[in-house]
């Protein structure tokens, strides 16, 4: 399969109703407009109102002096609209192809569900005789636990090639047919709205640094939550 951002049967993927579609072409320098594509599908993600499912297509990786431009104040805005996108209520699937690093790599993983082809690397760009230590070096460390590949892609810029991007659980799920392995995404990420799975979403990901005391009264409010939006519905 060639690159998903080229005009090929990957890169004409066409979202359906409901569906949000959000392209990170990491060949492409970081700018305001990239910061600006993803606070948009944000934006339209949450006038849905949880009904949304947001689909994050990315392939490539930097190219040449890519950092020439970057400042700090930029890299701080792109990092946050990935932080919402991250906290969206709706369901976000990543469909991966080829090389993936610098902006592809930081919105996938900040991704629900991820679909790779078997061509996918995942990379931590290298520029200036070291890799980029955005939040993508972040992510990789806290979703990939302390394995080998991990330590090389973050220390020296190696790839993580298809196969322990999937046994270190970076990807769900690695096929060649993503028509069919979205449309079964769909249906497995298709069972609670967008608001219910951003709440449990959150709740995940402070269990890694939250005691069980301090998340004990969070989590109670939010089993108060459901247990209300049971009894309204059986009420109607």
């Amino acid at each position: 399969m060639k690159d998903a951002l080229d005009g090929t049967a990957a890169g004409e993927w066409q979202p359906g109703e409901g569906e949000l579609l959000l392209r990170i072409d990491g060949r492409q320098p970081l700018s305001a407009d990239r910061v600006a594509a993803v606070a948009a599908v944000c934006d339209s993600a949450e006038d849905l109102a949880g009904q949304a499912r947001v689909i994050v297509q990315v392939s490539g990786t930097p190219e040449g002096p890519w950092t020439d431009d970057l400042t700090v104040a930029l890299v701080s805005k792109w990092e946050r609209a990935l932080r919402r996108l991250e906290r969206l209520p709706a369901t976000v699937i990543a469909i991966a192809d080829g090389d993936c690093g610098g902006p592809a790599l930081d919105a996938l993983l900040a991704t629900d569900y991820r679909i790779a082809t078997g061509t996918v690397r995942l990379m931590l760009p290298v520029g200036d005789d070291a890799t980029w230590p955005g939040m993508a070096l972040y992510r990789l460390a806290n979703q990939g636990a302390n394995a080998a590949a991990i330590r090389r892609a973050v220390l020296f810029g190696a790839p993580v090639s298809a196969a322990e991007a999937r046994a270190l659980h970076l990807v769900d799920e690695l096929s060649d047919d993503l028509a069919g392995a979205f449309t079964a995404a769909a249906g497995l990420t298709g069972a609670l709205s967008g608001t219910e799975l951003a709440i449990r979403r959150q709740l995940l990901f402070d269990a890694a640094t939250t005691s069980f005391d301090e998340a004990l009264g969070v989590h109670l409010a939010a089993c108060d939550r459901a247990l209300r939006r049971a009894s309204a519905g059986a009420a109607r």
